[in-house]
């Protein structure tokens, strides 16, 4: 369908802090990486993120599809990696079409859209939308990192969609529920959402707590260790301040090493020189004595 009445209905503002971000993670082409930002204009979206793009960036074939689009693709920004694309967003949702063994919330497009808007709404909390490469999907790395899975429910015999389509999908879910009272409301909270930034330091330095105390005896079996505290973790959308409070759990737990002893005490000269120490200072034991008092050879 062709058309736009700009009379009535002016293209939204370009600086919307409100509206969800899309990430394209490894796009393949550009024709879709251009109806991914038609669909997105559509709809109210204006910023468009790639994670390293095949075929680089910019690239003129994702203007033929955008049609008129321009403004998305003008304003889109490349990234290196999922993480550095995330780092300023509160929560991500990533899009996924396969079954993932992972202890996550899933949502379809109307109730991610219903939870983004009011988590902007209550917390001014701004929200990532994460899609994959055509031929593939996210890995499960990305889908780890995020938040919440976005699943879209199609006929279970034929559910393919291209890229344009999913993104056309759940970003017309976000505008229609712009246009209707929000269901579900969030308290206010005072203490702002913590960033992904916040959240990736808080991962990073857990992990090398417990990798100093020896806690991957098992190397084989690290990844899913790690990707199952990555998810406990991630599933309560913690604030600031429940993340700066984490990050002291976290120090005063490390700060008893094997030795028992707290961060700064002197160290341990070793095991042997502990018990010669202990040696020297115990006390010498009275010689056994018979039964008329004298002492036994």
């Amino acid at each position: 369908m062709a058309g736009t009445d700009h009379s009535d209905h002016p293209l939204p503002s370009l600086d919307d802090s409100t509206a969800p971000v899309v990430i394209l993670v490894a796009p393949q082409l550009g024709q879709n990486i251009g109806a991914a930002a038609r669909a997105m204009l559509n709809c109210g979206l204006t910023e468009l993120r790639l994670v390293r793009p095949r075929d680089g960036w910019p690239n003129p074939e994702a203007r033929m599809l955008a049609a008129g689009a321009d403004e998305v693709l003008d304003r889109a920004r490349v990234f290196p990696s999922t993480s550095e694309a995330t780092a300023d967003l509160t929560r991500v949702f990533a899009t996924t079409a396969r079954r993932r063994d992972l202890n996550k919330p899933v949502l379809t497009p109307e109730e991610a859209a219903a939870e983004m808007r009011e988590l902007a709404r209550a917390q001014g909390a701004r929200c990532g939308l994460l899609f994959g490469p055509e031929r593939t999907g996210l890995d499960t790395d990305d889908v780890v990192a995020a938040d919440v899975i976005l699943h879209i429910p199609m006929n279970p015999a034929y559910s393919s969609l291209n890229l344009g389509q999913a993104v056309l999908i759940t970003a017309y879910a976000w505008w229609v529920e712009g246009l209707c009272t929000p269901g579900r409301r969030l308290p206010d909270r005072g203490d702002p959402p913590a960033r992904r930034t916040a959240v990736q330091a808080l991962l990073r330095h857990l992990d090398q707590e417990l990798d100093a105390a020896d806690f991957w005896k098992s190397r084989s079996k690290r990844p899913a260790m790690w990707r199952t505290l990555q998810t406990f973790l991630l599933r309560g959308s913690p604030t600031q301040a429940e993340v700066s409070l984490l990050h002291g759990v976290v120090t005063a737990l490390s700060g008893r090493r094997l030795d028992g002893r707290p961060r700064g005490a002197p160290r341990t000269r070793g095991l042997g020189k502990e018990l010669e120490t202990l040696g020297k200072r115990a006390p010498t034991r009275p010689a056994a004595r018979g039964r008329q008092g004298k002492p036994r050879p």
